[in-house]
């Protein structure tokens, strides 16, 4: 099955203007025999010219393959081929032989290939025949053939009708020849097994590299999730990406400001496993609306999985805040000629004391649309004794908005001077460095009902 799952996802459904949205990517890959189960026959050459050394090299490449096979349906070695799939052993030389039906036990399938005495001519086409028998027309299984031989057919009918019989049911061979005494024709094997030739049929003259053919064999037929993962993501130009946190597999790095990459060399290799990845993005744009998190993700690795991820929104909010106190009216002068030193008179200013500015800003949580708020801040100050003093109170109205549903509204820049004209804690009246203490009271009412007076109506 490969990849078995790609998700991408964001932590919020909305934010503000330069806010910061997490977002995950996650994979997730098996090896393909684990997610589909597959009947899987043995075909091993015995003839005779496999007497001796040949034959103690295809028994244990052959055991590989099945030890393979077993952890990689259910993610261990422990003596059983599961998640539905079966291995079966078939033998031939002058005849073939089914020396076991399709099992689970790795057990009694190493015993028969023990068991096996090198000896007679070879007949391909019986071998080929014995093994279609083998498989359940009713199951649903993948059916896979794997022909291993080292010479050419010297008894029985041509082979190549009978394969291509087999390949015609949709079962899939793949062919592993030793190049023996008596010349094996790799032609012929190519003609034999599933197409392309080059995924499925291996051959060597060196007899003690047969247990590394086996094995590369059984990793293709359990099919890895995914090699060479590469995925570029790039986020919309609306956002920049601001951290990438290390990933559960493999690497990830900021090729730039609005483009990552994340690099895995394999997944899903012998059983079911997730990645993931998080990285933050922060809204640089200056519109509000539905926007799209990424502009593109590619995906690509070794062989040729299409994967795509989904296509998280966020809703942006820039709208500006309330504002309710203008900032004072500016005197406007200017300066002309050849002057290094200018003095400038700006009018009157009054000032009862010296004092400080508190800006206060609040978010008014729920506004329904079309209905005006009444604010009021009463600022108090505490002293040393937890005694109250009035510092000031300010009353606005805050505008209605027209959005189809309730929303928070911010209101910032909510201005008081206080005075330091006296210290509540005893200290020196007129400084500006003593701590000192306040507590804010809000009050927000909504202004505007559905109340309606009835008509006036007068009778004389």
């Amino acid at each position: 099955m490969g990849i078995t799952n790609a998700n991408k996802e964001i932590d919020v459904s909305k934010i503000d203007c330069d806010g910061i949205v997490k977002v995950t990517l996650g994979l997730s890959a098996a090896p393909d025999i684990s997610s589909n189960p597959t009947d899987i026959v043995l075909v091993l050459d015995r003839s005779g010219s496999m007497t001796g050394s040949p034959l103690a090299n295809m028994k244990e490449g052959a055991k590989t393959f099945i030890d393979i096979i077993d952890e990689s349906t259910d993610s261990s070695q422990d003596g059983n081929i599961g998640s539905g799939s079966h291995i079966g052993i078939v033998s031939f030389a002058s005849v073939a032989v089914a020396d076991t039906g399709l099992i689970t036990s790795t057990e009694d399938l190493k015993n028969a290939v023990d068991g096996l005495i090198a000896g007679g001519a070879t007949n391909h086409a019986d071998a080929f025949s014995k093994a279609i028998q083998l498989f359940d027309p009713a199951s649903s299984n993948a059916r896979v053939i794997i022909m291993f031989t080292d010479g050419k057919t010297t008894a029985g009918a041509p082979p190549a009708p009978v394969a291509a019989e087999a390949r015609d049911a949709g079962i899939v061979i793949y062919c592993i020849g030793l190049l023996g005494d008596d010349g094996i024709d790799v032609e012929v094997l190519n003609d034999w097994a599933t197409d392309p030739d080059a995924s499925h049929v291996a051959v060597t003259p060196d007899e003690e590299e047969l247990e590394d053919l086996f094995a590369d064999l059984a990793a293709d037929i359990s099919k890895p999730g995914a090699l060479d993962i590469v995925i570029d993501e790039e986020v919309n130009p609306d956002f920049s990406i601001v951290s990438i946190n290390p990933p559960s597999k493999g690497t990830a790095e900021m090729v730039n400001s609005t483009t990552l990459q994340w690099k895995i060399s394999e997944l899903g290799v012998s059983g079911n496993e997730g990645a993931s990845l998080e990285f933050f993005i922060k809204h640089i744009g200056q519109t509000s609306g539905k926007k799209l998190v990424n502009a593109s993700i590619t995906y690509s690795d070794k062989d040729g999985n299409k994967v795509i991820f989904p296509e998280p929104y966020v809703t942006v909010d820039c709208e500006k805040p309330v504002t309710p106190e203008k900032c004072p009216r500016p005197i406007d002068f200017k300066v002309e000629g050849c002057k290094d030193f200018a003095v400038i008179d700006l009018g009157d200013v009054y000032l009862e004391s010296q004092g400080r500015i508190l800006e206060l800003n609040l978010t008014i949580k729920n506004v329904c649309p079309d209905k005006r708020v009444a604010l009021g801040i009463i600022l108090t100050e505490v002293d040393c004794y937890g005694k109250e003093y009035q510092r000031g109170l300010k009353t606005m109205t805050i505008p209605a908005h027209h959005y189809p549903g309730c929303r928070d509204i911010q209101v910032k820049c909510v201005k008081f001077v206080v005075p330091d004209d006296i210290n509540v804690c005893g200290g020196t009246p007129g400084t500006m460095c003593g701590e000192r203490k306040f507590k804010a009271q809000v009050i927000a009412n909504t202004i505007d009902t559905d109340f309606r007076c009835c008509e006036s109506v007068v009778n004389i």
